[in-house]
């Protein structure tokens, strides 16, 4: 994973193919949560996902990312105590009462979008669905940091802050970062963090914002796939992730679907608007 010492600042033009970018990878996500059902494996879910790629003739980042293996999917799809990286599977079939993570980039015109949710195969327990909850609302209380003025760790400091309250934690292992014309771009912007410290937001800079959420634990561990993080104690996880852009007139979602909907939201939240201020 390679890194560029200084975040870079998208033009308007720059930010309406980000925006184009984020469109299709929200359709990808909404197809993938599609097919989050009992009996399909997440080997369908990729596909899913994948379809709505071809569709437009686009790629994902994900596919081929050096690691012990090449990855070889066009998402990460993580199920129950699995935070992130998981391998989709044929032999993986989803049953009532998991929890699913999908996570999925585009690449469009030489930019990459980036974003993730977690839902429920059918019905779910009350802690797997407060954790949904929790974990989703921690995302948009840290996009609501991305102001002008402000620095990453208000963003991450808000994150941390509202996940602990309700008994949860955050990883510390792994990064929200910036994204553009590469999928990892500077700056890393951890779930936990000080009010005040890191880089200073200004306008036309892009995150991808992604609080990854554990019950009982903040470690994590590695699988023996070499890919998939798993919560050390075998706990559940929840992921969710938005690009997003500081504005002038505040943050601004890019991987909403065209009416400007979330492809999954856990709470009922209505239509959002792209730009939350």
């Amino acid at each position: 994973m390679s890194w560029e010492r200084q975040a870079s600042i998208k033009s308007r033009e720059e930010l309406k193919l980000m925006r184009e970018a984020g469109i299709i990878n929200a359709e990808a996500l909404k197809a993938a949560s599609e097919a989050c059902i009992p009996g399909m494996t997440t080997w369908d879910v990729d596909a899913a996902a994948e379809s709505v790629l071809n569709k437009y003739k686009v790629t994902s980042p994900f596919k081929g990312v050096p690691g012990p293996i090449p990855f070889p999917a066009s998402t990460c799809i993580s199920v129950n105590y699995v935070l992130v990286h998981g391998i989709p599977s044929k032999k993986q079939v989803l049953r009532e009462g998991d929890v699913i993570s999908v996570d999925c980039g585009t690449n469009y015109k030489g930019f990459v979008a980036d974003s993730a949710f977690t839902i429920g195969v059918g019905k779910i327990s009350a802690e797997a669905q407060q954790l949904l909850e929790v974990t989703e609302e921690s995302l948009y209380v840290g996009i609501a940091k991305m102001i002008p003025g402000n620095h990453t760790g208000d963003v991450s400091a808000a994150i941390q802050e509202y996940v602990e309250s309700h008994g949860f934690y955050v990883t510390k292992q792994y990064t929200g970062h910036g994204v553009g014309r590469k999928m990892w771009e500077a700056p890393q912007v951890p779930n936990y963090g000080t009010p005040g410290q890191g880089m200073l937001l200004k306008p036309g800079v892009t995150i991808a914002i992604e609080p990854m959420v554990l019950i009982g634990t903040e470690a994590t561990k590695v699988l023996q796939d070499g890919w998939a993080v798993a919560s050390a104690k075998m706990t559940l996880t929840a992921h969710f992730e938005h690009s997003i852009a500081v504005t002038e007139n505040g943050p601004e979602i890019l991987t909403l679907l065209e009416n400007g909907e979330a492809p999954v939201t856990i709470r009922d939240r209505g239509i959002l608007s792209q730009t939350l201020w």
